[in-house]
């Protein structure tokens, strides 16, 4: 196995690849994927070699930069190391050490861009022993952990610190968006000292005339980042949507904790209650009624007509509320389910005209918000033994979001790719 260049001819170069394809298929693939490697190594090497200067002096304002040496340096990319001679300046009184080919080739600490850009994605969905292990085994690519800590902390300080400074465009809609959902809720995460502490999750769903989904943005936040933070960042998201979607129908989607309301209350025309949140206070009050095992298949015939009701008929949560009223005079309610069925039916009737919003093909639940803290916070920072600090939370977090939200993440590298990672940062 072995990869050559054979020619350079101005921007092209020309590898020439040998390759053994003797043995089973599956060990001649191993070593093409080597021999490839081996070649996207050349490629690269000289790809690199064309981002360094050429020793001139470089002035920046009033600021004259020499070159102090031609030192070496080993970079990491998608296909193997690098170990490269590059030219480093200096001003003529020292300081900070300038590398031109650094600054335009977009190097991340000591990876090429899109070498960053496939462990930083990966370092979001997975931990950096599963990320390492995924890379010798799929990709013929060993690497350390401190090198994946390292460029994730990095892309993720740059995600983090653009959040609300970076925007970016909406996909291409297949069909026109008619009703805008906007939920939030909190999930915890165990930190670094033991204790389960809430982050924030936030979502906004883009639906056609038919209920039909099309588009989310995922937005989240950790404790020490700030509710208030969360709240702004969710809020420049909104006003983004409104500014494209002026016409559509704005909803509130959540659950039953008070401190959501207020907020949804102020950017949305409609607000509903979660109907599922509804249906568990719902069972539960039943289960007190019809405690019996002879009642329970009347239980069941029961809970069948007044879900029915709740969902499709006017005043279906108010004559439910009074239903529930009825009971607790003359039924036994030790664990108080009755009663905190009475309370939330009270508080949040007004959001249950679920009969109105589904002839308007609005959604009625907050799926949507609640798997997004599965999707965002628990499926990837909840695993076994897991503890966060603040930081290395509020990055992955940031990460996640621009992952899970369509064509963020590639215009979230674009951006890098523009401005360069040094300035970005």
């Amino acid at each position: 196995m072995d990869a050559k260049i054979v020619n350079r001819d101005g921007d092209n170069v020309s590898i020439q690849i040998d390759v053994s394809l003797k043995g089973s298929m599956l060990d001649a693939e191993d070593r093409i994927q080597s021999a490839l490697n081996k070649a996207g190594t050349l490629a690269t090497e000289e790809l690199l070699s064309k981002f360094d200067s050429d020793g001139s002096p470089i002035t920046f304002g009033s600021v004259k930069y020499t070159a102090r040496s031609r030192d070496a340096k080993t970079y990491q990319t998608p296909y193997g190391e690098i170990a490269l001679e590059r030219y480093v300046y200096q001003t003529s009184k020292g300081g900070k050490i300038f590398v031109p080919l650094e600054t335009d080739a977009r190097i991340i600490g000591t990876s090429t861009p899109r070498f960053a850009k496939i462990v930083s994605n990966k370092y979001a969905n997975m931990g950096s022993t599963a990320l390492i292990k995924d890379l010798n085994e799929n990709h013929n690519r060993r690497v350390v952990r401190s090198f994946v800590k390292n460029v994730s902390d990095r892309v993720g300080a740059i995600a983090l610190a653009k959040e609300e400074q970076w925007t970016y465009s909406m996909p291409e809609m297949e069909k026109p968006i008619k009703t805008v959902t906007i939920g939030l809720d909190g999930t915890t995460l165990r930190m670094d000292d033991g204790k389960y502490r809430e982050s924030m999750v936030g979502t906004i769903g883009l639906y056609d005339k038919s209920g039909e989904r099309q588009h989310t943005i995922y937005i989240g936040a950790t404790p020490e980042y700030g509710k208030e933070k969360f709240i702004n960042r969710l809020e420049l998201e909104i006003k983004h949507v409104k500014d494209l979607y002026p016409k559509s129908e704005y909803v509130g989607l959540a659950d039953g904790a008070r401190d959501n309301w207020p907020f949804l209350e102020k950017h949305t025309t409609h607000q509903i209650i979660d109907f599922y949140h509804a249906t568990e206070y719902v069972h539960d009050a039943a289960d007190t009624k019809f405690k019996k095992k002879i009642q329970q298949s009347e239980k069941n015939i029961w809970l069948d007509d007044r879900m029915h009701k709740l969902k499709h008929n006017m005043g279906g949560a108010s004559r439910m509320l009074r239903e529930f009223q009825e009971w607790k005079v003359d039924v036994k309610d030790d664990n108080g389910l009755i009663k905190a069925a009475i309370t939330y039916f009270t508080n949040n009737k007004k959001r249950m005209k679920y009969y109105k919003y589904l002839d308007m093909n609005m959604p009625i639940g907050s799926g949507v918000t609640e798997a997004a803290c599965k999707v965002i916070i628990k499926q990837r920072m909840c695993l076994s033994g897991m503890r966060w600090k603040e930081e290395g939370a509020a990055k992955v977090i940031s990460l996640r979001c621009l992952t899970k939200s369509t064509d963020r993440w590639e215009q979230f590298w674009g951006k890098i790719d523009q401005y360069g990672y040094q300035l970005a940062a």
